[in-house]
């Protein structure tokens, strides 16, 4: 197998996180590098930090590949006396290109979510805020009978009947065409001003509403009529596989002391620790995850009927008035997990790290691949409050 280049790796990354996923406001993709320079070793890691630059360099890596954006907002100077800068000097002068995957690998088959979901054990995954399939056409094309192959070759070739693992899906029946050529046209069957009768199949394909133009193109080269008929039918919308967060559930209910040990478990561990908020007796199964800061999705957590919610940087009157609300409906539930913003997104990292391999394998190149350990959660220290005297 031979080394990668640049561009190679990032078709691969962005194949897996799409671009098109990220929100709006987001800044994804390729910082900084040459698509054409050679990568051989990639380092991942959530934050763009100068200790994570420092692994880079001492390691040898060619992309630094991280969660979070150096540069999320515009800039006007990338000069070395500011962090973002001297981040981005230093990068350059080691020859290491950066790729970002934030809200993209957020929303993701198999992402940021996924990755928190699975490393805490959790099953039967689906999103928590689904984002809305991509919108599809069929295909409804009229053809002789044998030409029907060649024309749903073509028409796949175009980007149609790509169904999830398939592709060169199509449904074909049979039925009798009828048509009378007017005075100049050049009819592939039958004579100008005669009735013509053929058996025609009726080809049904579903396509990208993105791909209509090149499948109709496509449509048109190979098929044999003059003037196909042919229809373009828009498909109704309906939730798709990624999206924000994830709901899931546990094999076997468990308490929620418990619960939240395997969720310490599982993630690094941070001078915050894990933060607990409900009945520590009470038993746990369906729980909802986001990875990152999710106190602006109580209204989506509550809707999915979760036990315990587990997800980063809850602030005090988000979880303060989701606590009421949920002692006022009786059950007190969601229970809350609150983790330190780094540990809930680190899990993706392996996974990540493992899938690029893999992928890059089946197109006969390879890389070497490492998981940033370093903890780069901004607090180091913690001191608990001393025991507070009794007031009787």
């Amino acid at each position: 197998m031979s080394a990668a280049d640049l561009a190679q790796v990032i078709d691969a990354l962005e194949r897996r996180y799409p671009p098109t996923l990220a929100e709006s406001w987001d800044a994804v993709g390729l910082v900084l590098g040459d698509p054409a320079q050679t990568v051989r070793k990639v380092l991942f890691a959530v934050d763009p930090v100068d200790s994570v630059v420092d692994e880079a360099i001492e390691w040898g890596a060619d992309l630094l590949v991280t969660h979070h954006p150096l540069f999320l907002r515009p800039v006007h100077s990338m000069a070395a006396t500011t962090f973002k800068g001297r981040v981005a000097h230093r990068l350059t002068r080691a020859g290491i290109a950066l790729q970002v995957a934030h809200t993209n690998a957020d929303a993701a088959a198999g992402g940021v979510a996924d990755a928190l979901a699975e490393a805490i054990g959790l099953v039967e995954l689906e999103p928590l805020v689904p984002a809305p399939a991509e919108p599809l056409d069929k295909h409804v094309v009229f053809t002789p009978v044998d030409s029907a192959d060649a024309l749903i070759d073509a028409m796949a070739a175009a980007g149609a009947g790509a169904i999830g693992a398939y592709t060169r899906c199509a449904w074909t029946a049979t039925g009798l065409g009828t048509f009378v050529a007017r005075p100049g046209a050049q009819p592939t069957v039958g004579q100008s001003g005669e009735t013509t009768q053929v058996t025609e199949a009726r080809v049904e394909m579903v396509a990208p509403r993105s791909a209509r133009s090149a499948v109709l193109t496509a449509m048109r080269r190979a098929h044999q009529y003059e003037e196909p008929a042919f229809d373009v039918l828009e498909l109704a919308s309906w939730p798709g596989g990624t999206g924000i967060g994830r709901v899931g559930r546990l094999a076997v209910p468990e308490t929620f002391a418990v619960f939240g040990q395997r969720v310490a478990d599982a993630v690094p561990a941070t001078v915050q620790g894990v933060r607990l908020a409900g009945d520590l007796d009470a038993q746990v199964q369906r729980i909802s995850v986001v990875g990152g800061s999710g106190d602006s999705l109580f209204d989506a957590v509550r809707a999915s009927g979760a036990d315990a919610y587990v997800t980063a940087d809850l602030r005090h009157h988000p979880a303060s008035e989701a606590r009421e609300r949920a002692a006022h409906d009786g059950a007190g539930r969601p229970f809350l997990v609150d983790l330190a913003h780094f540990a809930s997104e680190w899990p993706w990292l392996r996974r990540a790290a493992a899938t690029l391999v893999a992928d890059l394998r089946a197109a006969g190149a390879t890389v070497e691949v490492r998981v940033s350990v370093r903890v780069t959660d901004p607090w180091t220290a913690r001191i608990p409050n001393p025991d507070q005297p009794r007031r009787d």
